[in-house]
């Protein structure tokens, strides 16, 4: 990691705790201030998991999703869920779970740029001194596309990509040029740049006109479920890109990023919750992930590790070859 990333970490962690928290970097601690009382991160102290790279970047094959922390979830047609882990996930429970990922070995989580989750990054750093890495969703806009990325950066992101529904967005509305301009510029401020979809076309087209992207982030799930759509979906809904969240053809996915030699982030790998670990962990790394993005409550952390440390050491002889 470079150490002008290093020094924006350092700075994003001072941050004040608690209801005083604020979103900007300050001025860092002095040298002599005694570390805050609380539970410090052992890392790796409850296991290690398998890492690859992204640019300098060294990171856990299972990476964390940041719902969590963003406090949404797809629950389909079950409204109150997002309330209820909103109930569950207080800003303890939250910094809990990023403690409990980090000694599992997860060094990494993909978030949404939003304040709160911010606060609660910058409290964790500073409060319990961990290191997980902050994989940044840049929701860039047609008018202003620095901004977002920018402050992301500033913060403390590790890395930074265009946000799967965006890119899709922007696919369908002849904006898609806009992403080889939002990863150029995050390239510019020394940080990895890539690009997420949930429609395969917005990757085959970023390889075509080489946006230069140094990762994709890209959905990845087998049909193998009760359904392939949302129970409210019409068929026509189902077949518009800019409102399909879900896998719709994986086979052309697979087929798609053989060839692609750049690292591969999979979400999506269990549809929501509608396919177990032990089966949508494996699909996506026999066919092709290199990294497989998971939100997780803290109960499910240990066995979501066990499950993907042995995966991928049971699949190192895949047809795509793991990216190092």
């Amino acid at each position: 990691m470079s150490s002008k990333l290093n020094r924006r970490r350092f700075l994003s962690r001072s941050v004040m705790a608690g209801a005083a928290v604020t979103v900007t970097a300050q001025s860092s601690p002095s040298a002599a201030e005694p570390p805050p009382a609380g539970p410090r991160v052992a890392f790796g102290s409850k296991g290690a998991m398998p890492t690859g790279k992204i640019g300098p970047l060294t990171l856990s094959r299972l990476i964390s999703g940041g719902n969590l922390i963003s406090g949404w979830a797809h629950s389909r047609d079950l409204h109150y869920v997002a309330s209820l882990m909103r109930a569950y996930n207080t800003p303890e429970k939250m910094m809990d779970t990023l403690q409990l990922l980090e000694e599992h070995g997860v060094n990494a989580i993909i978030a949404d740029p939003r304040k709160n989750v911010k606060e609660v990054f910058g409290r964790y750093w500073k409060e319990r001194g961990g290191r997980i890495q902050w994989i940044a969703e840049g929701h860039p806009g047609v008018d202003d596309w620095k901004t977002n990325i920018k402050e992301s950066i500033d913060f403390g992101a590790a890395a930074v990509y265009v946000q799967g529904v965006i890119g899709d967005r922007w696919l369908l509305q002849g904006h898609l040029d806009l992403l080889g301009k939002c990863v150029e510029f995050v390239k510019a401020q020394k940080v990895p740049a890539g690009i997420g979809a949930h429609n395969l076309e917005v990757i085959v087209q970023s390889e075509k006109n080489r946006y230069g992207a140094e990762f994709y982030v890209k959905t990845l799930h087998h049909g193998n479920y009760w359904s392939s759509r949302r129970p409210d979906q019409s068929q026509e809904v189902v077949n518009n890109p800019a409102d399909n969240y879900w896998e719709m053809t994986p086979e052309k996915t697979i087929a798609f990023m053989q060839n692609v030699n750049k690292p591969w982030i999979a979400f999506k790998t269990l549809a929501a919750g509608a396919i177990r670990p032990e089966s949508g962990f494996r699909y996506a790394f026999e066919n092709g992930a290199d990294f497989i993005c998971v939100g997780m409550f803290d109960f499910q952390v240990e066995a979501n590790a066990r499950l993907a440390r042995t995966l991928v050491q049971q699949t190192q002889n895949r047809d795509r070859a793991w990216m190092a």
